[in-house]
């Protein structure tokens, strides 16, 4: 019997799957017993001697369905994350500051300051930063 056990996993080796999914049938275990060679074990596969079982329980081959911002289609796809809107709001505010602090209207250490303060999420948009700019900075 023990010899049985290393044929059919020797059986299993040669067809890919596990020592559990090999089924040899019981009246041809003599004819298993000369199996040597990959050629002999798919002699008893085509004779049906040899057959490999189905799958039992769940199969793992379902795949999620992939939802990125590439992948979308229709008119929602100006949806933007937060990441995106906060990157948008941020890049216009430094932009401004950027073109203040170049014409002169505000200086190196005003801008650095409400530099930091736009990273720190102060301002809710480039109108309300200009409004705390003119009621704070420019008296």
């Amino acid at each position: 019997m023990v010899n049985v056990k290393n044929k059919r996993r020797l059986i299993a080796r040669y067809l890919g799957v596990g020592v559990e999914r090999v089924w040899i049938d019981p009246e041809a275990v003599d004819e298993v017993m000369d199996i040597d060679t990959r050629e002999d074990v798919l002699i008893l596969v085509r004779r049906g001697v040899v057959k490999v079982k189905k799958i039992k329980g769940q199969k793992h081959e379902v795949k999620k369905r992939k939802r990125g911002p590439g992948s979308r289609k229709g008119p929602k796809t100006s949806r933007m994350s937060k990441k995106e809107r906060w990157m948008q709001r941020v890049r216009a505010q430094r932009k401004l500051l950027r073109y203040l602090r170049d014409k002169g209207y505000i200086t190196r250490k005003q801008y650095r300051i409400l530099y930091m303060r736009v990273k720190g999420g102060m301002f809710r948009s480039k109108a309300h930063l200009l409004d705390y700019i003119k009621e704070n900075i420019w008296r």
